[in-house]
């Protein structure tokens, strides 16, 4: 049996111009700045620069003002039906009815120059390989990792020969081809392993005995080695704890990612402009937005004559009424944009003023151990924002303080209670283990446990798993390998 009823249902759905809003704050200096030069390449209604004669800001209210079009623009002639329909809604209203991830530009751009790879077969072409040599050093250097390894067995490099480039060979022949790439620039390229990339540098170098004893350790004892097991190796090959010290100070120069020193590749170097500026003057701290935040955009002068001559004359043509209707939304386009941006400029500034003054101590001072814990939503609830919003400043806008340049998702931490039952910041815990772990004695480096029990006595209940979490968070290694002798 069918039946009918009704439903009554209440949903939120963000109009296109937010979205646009929402988009341009999450924007970067360089990123809007692009996006600024698209919509003036876009919008012929658009102009950047002050205005020659500007108009009085009465006027212009009473020119563009949404409130006011239409007291000021007879369209007696104009179909509203034609002026709503989808073929008349401007290009802005209708790039994007959804927010979704989908949306995103996803082309990356790549910097001009010679791959690593490259690199590589250029310094080839001075070696001399038979036809056979050299497809198969051409394919090992395809082979080669952005870190400068080759990760996988030369018996499936060998089987890859023969059922991609049609080479029958031997895994003897590839090792040996294998060897004359080893050769190539930088040192320790084309490397299997971490311990064949150590030595295939050591014995690049002129021969001493420190260079000949590292050698020896990596070649016979790389896992004690990497264990920090020193008595073992000095028991091992015989040696003084000095000449140990030696031959670990050699190997510590040298460059476990060899393909990470190509400084010609084609990752892209990311260039940081700050958005923000902190100073402190008079012991006060001062809030600038960066300039190129903020252009002069008027709307074209010439476009709103037009759009006036239009509106006076008598008779209209079905195409005058066509340009009207042209005219009119690229300067809704334009005042739009211009509005937006006034909005994002106002809400970068009220966003990172509020976490400016609730750090307020770590700003005058630079300890981070007087971070206070801060989430998004201390912001959000000060500035009366949404959530989200505060979200899109933090995550993409760097701030340049009198303590470098930072982005600002880093002054976010969550907290926990230490003995008092104050909320101190985990990022005033991560520093001050930080600080303990740095001063620790190097022969005998704190466990996990020990540091657990200082961060107690200094009133940061901590658990050993959340000192190891913590730890990890820092890049720092554990207790024994952080060892030395």
């Amino acid at each position: 049996m069918l039946k009918q009823h009704l439903q009554f249902k209440l949903s939120q759905k963000l109009s296109p111009q937010q979205i646009q809003l929402m988009k341009l704050i999450q924007l970067p200096t360089q990123a809007f700045e692009q996006r600024l030069k698209q919509e003036l390449e876009e919008n012929p209604a658009l102009e950047s620069g002050k205005e020659e004669s500007e108009l009085a800001e009465d006027d212009f209210e009473e020119t563009y003002d949404e409130r006011t079009d239409s007291e000021d623009i007879n369209t007696e002639d104009i179909n509203i039906d034609d002026y709503l329909s989808d073929d008349e809604v401007p290009d802005y209203r209708t790039q994007t009815s959804n927010y979704s991830a989908d949306d995103d530009e996803k082309s990356i751009p790549y910097a001009a120059g010679t791959s690593f790879n490259q690199y590589l077969l250029n310094q080839l072409n001075t070696v001399y390989l038979n036809e056979q040599e050299w497809a198969i050093a051409e394919f090992l250097v395809g082979s080669v990792d952005e870190s400068g390894y080759i990760r996988r067995p030369l018996t499936d490099i060998m089987d890859d020969l023969a059922f991609t480039q049609n080479i029958y060979t031997e895994e003897a022949t590839i090792e040996s081809v294998l060897k004359i790439v080893q050769e190539l620039d930088p040192p320790g390229v084309a490397a299997r392993s971490l311990e064949e990339c150590l030595i295939i540098q050591l014995k690049r170098k002129e021969v001493s005995p420190p260079i000949e004893l590292a050698i020896a350790i990596l070649e016979k004892s790389f896992e004690q080695f990497t264990k920090k097991h020193y008595k073992k190796l000095i028991q091992k090959h015989g040696i003084t704890e000095d000449e140990l010290k030696e031959a670990i100070s050699e190997i510590e120069k040298l460059n476990p990612k060899p393909g990470g020193s190509y400084s010609g590749n084609t990752r892209m170097i990311e260039h940081v402009v700050p958005d923000f500026s902190i100073r402190i003057v008079e012991g006060e701290l001062e809030l600038t937005l960066n300039g190129r935040n903020a252009p002069e955009l008027h709307v074209s002068r010439e476009y709103s004559n037009m759009l006036e001559g239009y509106k006076n004359a008598k008779d209209r043509t079905k195409s005058q009424k066509d340009t009207v209707l042209f005219i009119k939304q690229k300067l809704d386009a334009a005042k739009w944009f211009i509005d937006a941006i006034r909005q994002r400029q106002q809400t970068l500034f009220i966003t990172m003023n509020a976490i400016m003054q609730y750090q307020k101590e770590y700003f005058l001072s630079g300890d981070e151990r007087k971070l206070r814990p801060m989430i998004l939503k201390d912001i959000a609830d000060t500035i009366d924002m949404d959530v989200s919003t505060v979200s899109r400043v933090a995550n993409s806008k760097y701030v340049d303080t009198p303590y470098g340049t930072k982005l600002i998702k880093e002054y976010f931490s969550e907290s926990m209670k230490n003995e008092q039952g104050e909320d101190v910041s985990t990022r005033e815990i991560k520093k001050i283990l930080e600080t303990v772990i740095g001063e620790e004695i190097k022969k005998k480096p704190l466990t996990d446990d020990k540091l657990a029990a200082i961060l107690k006595e200094k009133g940061y209940p901590i658990a050993r798993r959340t000192v190891a979490k913590y730890r990890e968070q820092l890049g720092i290694p554990v207790a024994r390998l952080r060892k030395q002798i």
